[in-house]
């Protein structure tokens, strides 16, 4: 008589093996994805600072805002771009006097970050940076 020997896994045995990878995958993906989000929101306000920096820059040079924050400003319209990028469109304000301005970006976390004229950066207060009458953030 022949004793067979069991070579290889049996299919519970893989079966078993697929289910624990698969819940560690998971496990990973929730994971990456909250990072992934974390590294968007650094970059948008990453960008929105350099707005700022570049809306003092403008300032400097052209005495008023009225021509910054717009599509055809390269001081704007790069970070502009880079935080369309991140899935986050910015929307700017220009006073009619030009002498304040404002932009917001609504950040993965729902938070709507801003920055204006007066060197605020950080999360937008209720009804501000709503207009051309209401440039500021805070």
């Amino acid at each position: 008589m022949m004793n067979k020997k069991s070579k290889g896994f049996t299919i519970i045995e893989l079966l078993v093996v697929v289910a624990i990878i698969a819940v560690l995958a998971a496990i990973v993906l929730v994971n990456v994805t909250q990072y992934i989000n974390k590294g968007k929101d650094a970059a948008i306000k990453g960008n929105m600072s350099t707005i700022l920096t570049n809306g003092a820059i403008h300032y400097d040079s052209a005495g008023n805002y009225t021509a910054f924050p717009l599509a055809a400003n390269p001081a704007y319209n790069g970070p502009a771009e880079a935080i369309e990028a991140a899935n986050a469109a910015p929307t700017a304000w220009v006073n009619g006097t030009g002498s304040a301005y404002c932009v917001k970006a609504v950040l993965k976390d729902t938070t709507t970050y801003c920055v204006d004229s007066t060197g605020f950066k950080g999360a937008l207060a209720t009804g501000k940076c709503a207009s051309a009458t209401e440039v500021t953030c805070n």
